[in-house]
């Protein structure tokens, strides 16, 4: 008795895949709607506050007019304008009080909230939550309420006013530091979350092997987990430098906007504009020559 041999089903191959040009092109029509929101909102600005830096702008009842100047913008706010300078040396020791309280206060919580502990998903999203709620009005009415009596307070320490009369600068910066501890905290969110997936990156191995050869607490922070989030922290400092140059505390982002009403018009305003980006960008340059990766 001869058995059929039955021949096994093919399966059909649906004709309904995409070859990779129409991939591409898809690519392209969903990224298109951002990439015109880009162009329009962004670029055009982008490329108008230059040509408008070099002019004097005013307004008058037929539109706008435009007076070629020059540098003059520049020299004007860098030599005569009485508020910049003393804006832009503020915005400087904001920066280089807040950014390195924020890494270090967001590292050593990333450290504490990576460990097996009890309710630690908990702990993780107290610590984000600020982030979430005190945003707008809400931020605002607490660097309010902070700057109101915090200054007031700290005066009265003796060490803070041994500080400020010796060096003022310093007691100025621990001043602004100290009085707004709030804002501090809520720089801390992001950084916080990245340092926690970054450490969490970590080959344990790496940990087991250092216990072995009787390597202490200190030295495995030192040696190990510092070593490895080294461009996590060149990624925070980077992120908080530019998240503090667009909030409320730079003193730079009032002035540009007040001299968008005044006699400089958008000319200066554009200037000043450009004169804080390239100051923001020596900073972000030297952040990331202190922080870069040296080859083995």
């Amino acid at each position: 008795m001869e058995e059929s041999i039955k021949k096994p089903k093919r399966k059909k191959v649906s004709n309904n895949i995409l070859s990779p040009k129409m991939q591409n092109r898809l690519g392209l029509l969903f990224l298109l709607p951002w990439l015109i929101g880009f162009i329009v909102f962004t670029g055009v600005p982008f490329f108008a506050s230059i040509y408008l830096s070099f002019f004097r702008v005013e307004q008058t009842i037929l539109g706008f007019e435009t007076t070629y100047t020059g540098w003059g913008n520049y020299f004007t706010i860098l030599f005569q304008h009485l508020e910049f300078n003393p804006a832009m040396i503020e915005y400087i020791v904001m920066i280089f009080t807040y950014t390195p309280t924020i890494i270090v206060m967001s590292f050593i919580l990333a450290y504490f909230l990576n460990m097996k502990l009890r309710g630690r998903l908990f702990f993780r999203t107290i610590y984000f939550l600020p982030v979430i709620v005190l945003s707008g009005p809400v931020m605002f009415e607490v660097m309010d309420a902070g700057a109101t009596g915090g200054e007031i307070e700290l005066m009265n320490i003796f060490i803070f006013r041994m500080v400020y009369y010796y060096v003022p600068i310093a007691g100025e910066a621990l001043l602004v530091l100290f009085s707004n501890f709030s804002i501090i905290l809520w720089f801390t969110g992001i950084p916080i979350v990245l340092f926690i997936t970054a450490i969490q990156k970590i080959n344990p191995s790496l940990y087991e092997a250092a216990r072995i050869d009787s390597a202490s607490t200190w030295q495995i922070l030192f040696k190990i987990t510092l070593p490895l989030v080294k461009q996590t922290i060149l990624i925070s400092t980077i992120f908080t430098i530019a998240q503090l140059g667009i909030f409320a505390t730079n003193p730079l982002s009032e002035l540009i906007h007040e001299s968008m009403h005044t006699s400089g018009g958008l000319g200066q305003a554009s200037a000043m504009a450009w004169l804080y980006s390239i100051v923001t960008l020596l900073i972000i340059g030297l952040c990331a020559l202190l922080l870069r990766q040296k080859k083995a």
